[in-house]
């Protein structure tokens, strides 16, 4: 009996999604299940309409029920859990090729549509933000994630494709790789006195002995797994403790990096970037149609899309370059209508209103802004000659700003110690020696990037605020579920 069961589950099967149905080859004597939940009903007098959606597609499956399934009539409402079985047959309506043709209704859940918060009428981004657990029910919600699955697939095969090793890579870390302070403190939030110890702990006591941190960034462990795997790439979550109330900022988001050894131009790193996003912005077209619906100035956005995808490289221009033409800008209109609220300045950091005038004014399309001042990068960016700048880049974008940041990493000794000591930090320390080490032992040029993938959602689909392009978003003092 044991193994009969077994044999019976071992090799079982899901049910076919309504996408998989409608995109496999059409056989209307055989009948199917289809799962899924109601988003509308019309009633007439001899039959009912109604579209039921598993989330798989955008557009879900028309069901037509007769009269003779009335009895379940009174709790088919929307966001009813039902399962229908049927023959898919020629749709004589507008709108869909195929339609149900419903035998059986079983319903699974029911949904009271007096107090069901996601009703069809237009709700807010506030009030869907405060219903994060149902939003996913929305069209444009779902849409979005199943974008970001689409974007995801094509980062993954386009580092398939170049051989890159993927890697997970720590959550918990000692060290805040961007030294910018803005890490969230880790502590156990109690301490049990362990069966082999008679003493309680010290509840003032760090769990690892040494403070601990969620990571901000993947980089320094990748670039130790770069100097055994020559390519890696990672995509992981990533944590700031940042204040920003701004639609570019999270307190937990997901960062896609890699890094790899033999990179010796600031120019190799910007092509593999440019290759890779290229590779995603043919991803989720029908999402993408479906989330332009109704978006203000969204043909403008489309024609930037498809001709930032074209084979084209995106222009390169140095940081010095980009300042001299915002400060072009600045002073030669009226000072009471100047375009910027900062005004642009060499040794500065370019504020998100210079980027974007960049990209989207200057350039009219996407561009890497490369050899920044030393003084506004982290440690681990290699000098350049001129010992003002370093081997770095951001490439910017239309309508975000910033969407990926990358550079050469220093990869010799000397100078590596000396950007540390300048910036604070202890080459010899326990905290950073490790990677220092990385130098002494069989030291190679590399370089590498990290790309914010709610940054890409936001700028594909056109949804402006990334608390949009992330299903659980969390912010400074807002954390729900």
């Amino acid at each position: 009996m044991l193994l009969k069961r077994f044999a019976s589950t071992s090799t079982g099967t899901l049910p076919q999604t309504i996408r998989q149905i409608l995109c496999s080859e059409k056989d209307t004597a055989s009948k199917i299940h289809v799962h899924g939940w109601i988003k509308s009903v019309r009633q007439q007098k001899n039959v009912t309409f109604a579209v039921v959606n598993d989330g798989s597609c955008a557009s879900g499956l028309q069901a037509v029920l007769s009269s003779s399934l009335h009895a379940n009539f009174h709790s088919l409402t929307n966001g009813a859990s039902v399962r229908m079985t049927g023959s898919l047959v020629t749709s004589p309506g507008a709108g869909q090729a195929h339609e149900l043709k419903v035998d059986s209704l079983e319903i699974l859940g029911e949904c009271n549509p007096d107090v069901y918060p996601i009703q069809k009428q237009s709700l807010t981004l506030e009030y869907l933000r405060d219903h994060a657990h149902l939003r996913p029910r929305t069209d444009a919600n779902a849409a979005v994630l199943r974008l970001r699955n689409s974007l995801v697939k094509s980062l993954h095969a386009f580092f398939e494709r170049q051989d890159f090793c993927y890697a997970h890579t720590p959550i918990l870390t000692s060290s805040d790789c961007e030294g910018a302070g803005e890490t969230f403190r880790v502590t156990p939030s109690s301490t049990p006195t362990p069966e082999y110890e008679s003493t309680p702990p010290d509840p003032h006591a760090e769990f690892f002995s040494k403070p601990a941190y969620l990571t901000v960034s993947s980089q320094l462990h990748l670039e130790a797994l770069a100097s055994s795997i020559s390519r890696v790439y990672a995509l992981s979550p990533c944590f700031r403790a940042e204040r920003s109330q701004t639609n570019r900022h999270l307190a937990e988001f997901w960062m896609l990096e890699a890094e790899w050894a033999w990179a010796k131009e600031v120019d190799d790193v910007c092509g593999v970037v440019e290759a890779c996003v290229k590779d995603a912005l043919g991803a989720g077209r029908d999402e993408r149609a479906l989330l332009a619906r109704g978006i203000a100035g969204q043909e403008e956005r489309v024609k930037s899309l498809e001709a930032a995808a074209a084979s084209e490289p995106w222009p390169r221009m140095t940081y010095t370059e980009a300042i001299s033409e915002l400060e072009k800008c600045h002073t030669s209109t009226a000072s009471r209508t100047r375009p910027f609220a900062f005004e642009p300045k060499w040794g500065h950091g370019l504020q998100s209103e210079h980027e974007k005038w960049l990209s989207e004014v200057l350039v009219k399309g996407p561009v890497f802004v490369t050899d920044y001042p030393s003084t506004l990068k982290p440690f681990y960016m290699r000098m350049n000659d001129d010992e003002k700048t370093v081997a770095c880049f951001d490439l910017l974008v239309p309508f975000v700003g910033e969407l990926v940041g990358g550079s050469l990493r220093e990869e010799r000794l000397e100078p590596l110690q000396q950007r540390m000591t300048s910036h604070g930090l202890d080459p010899a320390g326990e905290e950073y020696g490790w990677y220092v080490d990385l130098r002494r032992y069989g030291s190679a040029p590399h370089g590498g990037f990290g790309l914010g993938l709610e940054r890409l959602v936001s700028w594909v689909s056109g949804i402006e605020n990334v608390r949009e392009c992330i299903a659980m978003p969390r912010w400074a003092k807002r954390m729900l579920l």
